[in-house]
């Protein structure tokens, strides 16, 4: 994985797709050809597809498993005595949950990626952290949930964490006026999955009356969004009821998911989400071709960090459209798409989809 080492020197929107397709060219088939050759399951996919990893193709040319496969295979392309912690993603009693395998080089180079496409939106400045959530989430680090890999993936740009709610899901106010007395005047950093932070914040606060002085607050978040539609909550309407109670106006949502923890997709201030120079995104058509700029369709995530396990080629379970590349009004570079949410009767799934506040 030396081109992760290489890339970590760029700014991480810099790369003008032409560029970048050749880079993914070469590098995908480096990754597939890996996989085929140390996962099994992987391999007898392959075959049973015709497809020939030895062979050069496109980008959008590689195969691709479906995100659910790793619901129903623990799939893995190290030596056991390699892996270092099993990724989980979250869900409900009796669901079956995706296990990702990851060894130290893997997950060394997630939470490096997260930090260089995060620093690119919030500035490289570690700030006074209110994590939205409850720190009985971190409970096993040996084998822990997309939920609580989040946090601590996050909480790498923060200092002096403050949790906000208790284990019973419920908002300490006492501790977050606290939290903010401690620091009057200073930029602040909130992080949360989306529907929590809606369920047990922005109604929380709703309900009590109160407003928290947080101009100075930037809120990152991500995930839930299945519930929030279900309740006609749309991005404007949550946006809107975050500045309300808690004057927040910087306001990043990120696309991601457990089986590509790290190359995630931040929104920048146009409403669009963007592929760093480790990510791709396709999207596809109900008969898997590709769908023409404009058009929706199924989302489709590529991305050069899974060396461990077989995920660096998706099929997601959402709904897409991909709107320019190279030229977003943002100033980055790369392709740029925006979500529509969840296909009809895809299981929900996702950090926070699958909590039952």
């Amino acid at each position: 994985m030396v081109i992760i080492k290489e890339l970590l020197e760029l700014p991480p929107f810099s790369m003008p797709s032409a560029k970048k397709s050749q880079l993914f060219r070469n590098e995908l088939q480096k990754l597939t050809l890996h996989h085929y050759q140390h996962c099994p399951e992987y391999r007898r996919i392959l075959d049973a597809l015709n497809v020939n990893p030895f062979v050069p193709r496109e980008p959008a040319e590689f195969p691709f498993l479906p995100v659910g496969l790793f619901k129903i295979f623990h799939l893995s392309s190290v030596k056991k005595s390699e892996v270092t912690s099993t990724l989980k993603s979250s869900g409900t009693s009796g669901q079956q949950v995706s296990q990702i395998t990851l060894d130290k080089v893997t997950s060394i180079y997630q939470k490096k990626v997260l930090a260089k496409i995060t620093t690119d939106f919030i500035g490289s400045t570690r700030l006074p952290m209110l994590v939205l959530d409850s720190s009985s989430v971190l409970e096993d680090r040996a084998m822990f949930s997309a939920r609580g890999a989040g946090i601590l993936g996050f909480g790498n740009f923060g200092t002096g964490t403050t949790y906000a709610f208790d284990e019973k899901m419920e908002v300490n106010f006492e501790l977050i006026e606290a939290f903010l007395h401690k620091h009057t005047g200073q930029k602040i950093l909130l992080f949360g999955f989306t529907f929590m932070v809606w369920q047990h914040f922005v109604l929380a606060l709703k309900k009590r009356g109160s407003r928290l002085a947080l101009e100075n607050g930037v809120l990152i978040h991500g995930g839930g969004w299945k519930k929030l539609q279900d309740q006609a909550v749309d991005t404007h309407t949550f946006q809107q009821a975050i500045q309300e109670v808690s004057g927040i106006t910087q306001i990043h949502n990120y696309y991601g998911m457990a089986e590509q923890t790290g190359s995630i997709f931040m929104e920048c201030q146009m409403g669009h989400y963007h592929c760093s120079i480790f990510s791709e995104v396709f999207i596809r058509r109900n008969d898997f071709s590709i769908c023409a700029l404009g058009e929706k369709g199924l989302i489709q995530v590529v991305s050069l960090l899974p060396y461990s396990y077989p995920g660096h080629v998706l099929l997601t379970e959402d709904r897409g459209t991909l709107m320019g590349e190279d030229d977003c009004p943002c100033g980055r570079l790369g392709r740029y798409f925006v979500v529509h949410g969840r296909i009809e009767q895809a299981e929900l799934r996702g950090c926070s989809d699958t909590y039952q506040g």
